[in-house]
């Protein structure tokens, strides 16, 4: 088959891309590479998928067509490339084939191909990818693939699972590709997605995240999805500033139709809206029986512990907890997260150790500061601590004290206050107060492949660079001071009548 011009060809990987975000396909082939991120989030796909293989396998695969004509177990590196519906020309590269029963080509034997799952479960992108490389590996080798292989790391060990390349699939296969081709020879990328939660995970996010400012996009605004988009767009409510201009009786009354759900979020919507519009932050008037105050437990407080957690999610691993301890200054003032009265201690959570003694440095960490507020970010360093605790055999007493102690700063922030930012995740708000991380770029997937990279095979001498471990732990630092820098502004609008303009953020 002669070679088809490379702008027309259809690989695995705009595949991939196109079923995750049509716009990223377009981007990946026509976009202006620059403009592209380097995300940790691919890197560890790969490093997952390395060790998913290396615990399959054992020994090292051979490569190509060489390796394929020699019988090996398990071979990499094979180019293959066919024709889709309509003479689409296609090109693959899986990962990994494994030699199974049958005769091809080369003799009696064939190939399966091999794929690790990043997540939890089986998405449309696997299954189509899968069917994708069966049927050219099918036809390269002269014998069809009826089943691939799926690989997992689970809590007992490596997962396998066989998907099954059936009449469906091929037929969603053969659907999508004229698709994919169809979208590629567009002069202008697709729209923005409806939903662009997992944009963060994305190479493209700086380009597409520019042009939702400039849009105006609905997803900007803090607690539009997908779909809630779409039923502001059929009520002709297209942007932020239509939004803003909105009455929100009406909004709310159009809404219920949907959900008395959707009634109860609308007066919130337009303020959220209008307080992006005008860039300035909005107090939240308490309903009847909540506190004033955003944060009356610091109030008398000699004194209080900033927590945040390092986590492995997928290994459902949190393998550091961080403390950031503040003592309130002799004249009552709450110093700055810089200051002499604050110290740092990270606790590392290895496996070796176990979990007892985890436990136990983090009751003595706890204990050092009786009674002192535990700040935190978002439930996951409340939902880990206390689990943990109850695992680890805590009386209902110690687990309802430290209940007692811990102090959700994203719940009091969405509470009391509406802020002039998209996202109400940390480094948004963060940000916005004018905190920034020392180090550029990082999140917490760049901190979780640094983990894994120092972790190494799990032993001490199979670990990786130091560096890996002081980057991780700077990181960290850093979120908890960026914590302390929300704790103390919501601090500052505390001691401000709620009739006074809020001040300004941090500089």
């Amino acid at each position: 088959m002669p070679s088809a011009h490379p702008d027309r060809v259809l690989t695995d990987r705009l595949l991939r891309s196109w079923v995750r975000c049509r716009r990223r396909a377009w981007l990946d082939r026509h976009g202006p590479q620059e403009r592209r991120l380097w995300t940790a989030h691919r890197t560890l796909q790969l490093d997952d998928q390395q060790r998913c293989f290396v615990q399959l396998l054992g020994r090292k695969p051979q490569r190509g067509e060489a390796g394929c004509a020699a019988a090996a177990p398990a071979v990499v590196g094979l180019r293959l490339v066919g024709e889709g519906p309509g003479g689409l020309a296609l090109q693959a590269h899986p990962p990994l084939l494994l030699r199974t029963t049958g005769s091809s080509r080369w003799g009696a034997h064939a190939y399966l191909p091999v794929m690790a799952r990043h997540g939890r479960r089986l998405t449309r992108e696997h299954r189509l990818l899968m069917t994708l490389w069966g049927r050219l590996l099918g036809e390269h080798q002269d014998a069809s693939v009826g089943e691939g292989l799926v690989l997992a790391h689970g809590a007992r060990g490596l997962e396998q699972e066989h998907l099954a390349l059936g009449p469906g699939l091929q037929r969603q296969l053969d659907d999508s590709l004229p698709k994919l081709a169809d979208d590629l020879q567009r002069s202008q990328p697709p729209p923005l997605v409806n939903d662009r939660k997992k944009c963060v995970l994305c190479s493209w996010r700086g380009l597409c995240d520019q042009e939702a400012a400039q849009q105006g996009h609905l997803s900007e605004v803090s607690g539009i999805g997908g779909k809630r988009r779409e039923l502001l767009l059929d009520l002709h409510v297209g942007g932020v500033a239509d939004l803003a201009a909105a009455d929100p009786g009406a909004l709310a009354d159009a809404l219920e139709v949907h959900g008395e759900q959707h009634r109860e979020v609308a007066e919130r919507l337009v303020a959220q809206a209008r307080v992006q519009r005008d860039g300035a932050p909005q107090r939240i008037a308490p309903l009847p029986g909540q506190p004033l105050l955003a944060l009356p437990e610091l109030a008398a407080a000699p004194g209080v512990l900033v927590y945040d957690i390092e986590s492995d999610p997928d290994a459902r691993d949190d393998f550091l907890h961080g403390f950031l301890r503040i003592e309130r200054q002799a004249d009552g003032r709450w110093p700055t997260a810089a200051a002499a009265g604050s110290r740092y201690q990270p606790l590392l959570a290895l496996h070796e150790h176990g979990e007892a003694l985890l436990w136990q440095r983090l009751r003595r960490a706890l204990a050092r500061s009786p009674g002192w507020p535990l700040l935190h970010y978002g439930e996951t360093e409340a939902v880990a601590l206390v689990r943990l605790a109850q695992r680890q055999g805590a009386s209902e007493r110690e687990v309802a004290a430290l209940r007692a102690r811990l102090v959700d700063l994203h719940v009091r922030l969405r509470r009391h206050w509406l802020l002039p930012v998209s996202s109400y995740g940390l480094k948004g708000v963060a940000g916005w107060l004018g905190f920034r991380w020392s180090q550029k770029g990082v999140d917490g997937a760049r901190c979780l492949l640094w983990w894994r990279q120092w972790r190494g095979d799990g032993t001490a001498a199979g670990r990786g660079s130091h560096h890996n471990l002081r980057w991780i732990l700077r990181y960290n630092h850093d979120d908890v001071r960026a914590t302390w820098a929300v704790a103390r502004w919501l601090l500052e609008q505390d001691q401000s009548p709620p009739h006074q303009d809020p001040p300004a953020p941090l500089a």
